[in-house]
């Protein structure tokens, strides 16, 4: 795994006055994940791994987005991945600049973060020089989405002190199982998480349940914004992978066949608006003791509904943490422990991939 690192540029090679505008609405722009392009010239994003990506020739480019965006991280070609952090005083950073001229370049821009309080906004590239964009890049041989909660989203990720709340700046959804599985299977990604939300019943909620919940906003673009439904036929995933249950069941004042029900209605929804997909249902890697227990139960039982009715679902249980691999903030995965749980999960996926 490259290192990760805080990118320090926060201006761009040459004087905004100098660099060429390119618009969001740019059909060279390759956008991957839900985006909302209500305002085409400001799209805005909120679930961590969103994609920007673009293919172009010349010395560099940087990016423009409505300051106080977040974090990002940014893949050029091969050079090593970094961060970087759209402050409430930056709206231009460099993506890259120097680069040969003599060959093409791909870069790639990443939500890293939960945005669904910063709601980032792109508004469009700035290139260097004589540098032009040219075709997008081709798009991965497959497609997965993840479904999930702050597991899925990275939190904690790279907080080094497992007593450490949650920070925007160390949650890095690049480096999750989800990301780094997709990576690996040449896949596409969608992801759909959000810290803190189950199924029925967010952390530590009411025994009846809660409100905005993920059965709640899932057919939504944005969380918490009721403004755009999502159209499900812009992403045909083959696989779905339903990582939701740590929330609901993670403290005692919860009812199991609530949860049950709730999961079912979700998964036949699911199924609903995506006939085509293969759905597995996870468990990890939080979660142990009798918590897991009846988790797992639940999901066996519902797993065999679903065959009998003819819906492909499957099962897998990620291996409970237990410290071996350190822990990210407020006892999350570490980035070790995803690469864990991503290589467990690897062997499924590629089958139901046909790899």
């Amino acid at each position: 795994m490259r290192k990760i690192f805080l990118a320090l540029v926060a201006c761009f090679a040459v004087s905004a006055t100098a660099a060429v505008h390119v618009s969001p609405a740019n059909e060279n722009i390759q956008y991957t994940g839900r985006v909302n392009f209500t305002n085409p010239e400001r799209p805005y994003f909120v679930y961590p791994g969103v994609q920007i990506a673009v293919n172009f020739e010349g010395t560099g480019l940087a990016m423009e987005a409505k300051p106080n965006s977040g974090y990002f991280v940014v893949a050029v070609d091969n050079l090593p991945v970094r961060k970087i952090f759209f402050s409430p005083t930056d709206s231009v950073i460099s993506l890259a600049s120097g680069l040969p001229t003599n060959e093409p370049h791909t870069a790639r821009v990443y939500l890293c973060y939960e945005g669904y309080a910063k709601k980032p906004e792109f508004r469009g590239f700035l290139l260097e020089g004589d540098t032009r964009l040219v075709a997008p890049p081709k798009r991965p041989k497959h497609r997965i989405e993840f479904i999930g909660n702050s597991i899925t989203c990275g939190y904690g990720n790279e907080s080094l002190n497992k007593k450490c709340g949650f920070a925007d700046s160390t949650e890095n959804h690049y480096l999750t199982y989800a990301s780094l599985l997709c990576r690996m299977l040449d896949a596409e990604e969608h992801c759909t998480a959000r810290s803190g939300i189950g199924v029925y019943r967010n952390y530590n909620g009411k025994r009846e349940g809660d409100a905005d919940n993920m059965s709640d906003w899932y057919d939504y673009t944005c969380l918490y914004d009721a403004s755009q439904k999502w159209d499900h036929s812009k992403f045909r995933p083959e696989v779905i992978c339903v990582n939701l249950g740590t929330n609901d069941l993670s403290t005692k004042n919860h009812d199991i066949n609530l949860y049950k029900a709730a999961y079912r209605k979700f998964i036949l929804h699911l199924h609903e608006v995506q006939p085509q997909a293969k759905i597995v249902m996870l468990t990890g890697s939080m979660l142990w003791g009798d918590y897991l227990k009846e988790q797992i139960k639940v999901l066996d039982e519902l797993q065999k509904e679903f065959t009998a009715q003819g819906i492909a679902t499957y099962r897998f249980d990620m291996t409970t943490q237990d410290g071996t691999f350190g822990y990210g903030g407020s006892w999350h995965p570490s980035a070790r422990q995803h690469e864990i749980m991503a290589g467990e999960l690897l062997p499924l996926l590629s089958r139901l991939l046909n790899q």
